[in-house]
């Protein structure tokens, strides 16, 4: 029987994360980077991607590849596992993080739902959801053969349960109708994998709470009021969540999707 340490490790594995230039993806390939997994980062933000790509090189060793993609361009995603397997050989782990979150700048976004327009609709499903669904497609072959195969899909709160508005009164916040939906869709997106790519590839799902960044009252006070752990989530509250799903720690795991709430939606 092996150990906790021989089952969490990830030397001579490779993963893909996108969104990895922000605050959950990079902290997510740090944690698979410190495991000694190769890493492949993507993000739309060119010098984030390189510069988190350097760091990770410096601070553990690792090889990696900065990939600059924007996910609503498909032609560009079907491309990504001949450039992996170019480079690597083999991908074993996918981590679909990039998405258009709640504070993104985008017109009839973060607005009263009779403000939030068709068009910023259409945009927050193509890279929250249709994205992961033409990246884990392309994908999939590569992760089958690598014996190794795990999909992570970072969903949220904000998809399993309904938005209390009162929340955001008063701030500059909100939850938009596109970002509940891309991320519910997210989840059973994950369910519908986990039967399909089976026993291949493992697909389960991360579904995170609010992380802080920074929050200003009034939210800050109602949000850790109406969470059981009394604070907002850290980064770093994700890392071992992503780690025991992308690793041999949950061989027995999937279709799952882990809430990392802080208690938050078990009222």
């Amino acid at each position: 029987m092996r150990s906790i340490k021989e089952l969490m490790d990830l030397k001579n594995r490779v993963a893909l994360v996108t969104g990895s230039g922000g605050h959950i993806g990079f902290a997510i390939a740090q944690a698979f980077a410190e495991a000694g997994a190769d890493i492949v980062l993507l993000d739309i933000d060119k010098k984030s991607c390189a510069a988190n790509a350097n760091r990770l090189a410096q601070d553990y060793g690792v090889d990696t590849l900065c990939l600059n993609i924007d996910l609503s361009n498909e032609k560009k995603i079907r491309a990504i596992p001949k450039i992996i397997a170019a480079e690597f050989q083999y991908l074993h782990i996918l981590v679909n993080c990039a998405a258009l979150v709640g504070t993104s700048k985008l017109k009839g976004w973060a607005v009263p739902f009779e403000r939030q327009s068709v068009a910023t609709w259409r945009k927050a499903l193509e890279i929250n959801l249709t994205s992961v669904f033409a990246l884990s497609q392309a994908c999939s072959k590569l992760l089958a053969v690598s014996g190794h195969g795990a999909i992570i899909n970072i969903s949220s709160i904000a998809g399993i349960t309904a938005p209390d508005m009162r929340l955001y009164e008063g701030t500059g916040l909100g939850n938009p109708a596109a970002y509940s939906v891309s991320k519910a869709g997210i989840i059973q997106l994950s369910r519908w994998l986990a039967t399909t790519l089976a026993p291949d590839i493992r697909v389960n799902a991360i579904s995170p709470g609010g992380v802080f960044r920074g929050h200003k009252e009034p939210f800050l006070s109602r949000y850790i009021q109406r969470t059981p752990l009394r604070r907002m989530a850290s980064e770093e509250d994700l890392k071992g969540a992503a780690l025991y799903l992308a690793s041999d720690l949950s061989g027995y795991v999937t279709g799952h999707n882990l809430v990392v709430d802080g208690g938050w939606s078990v009222w």
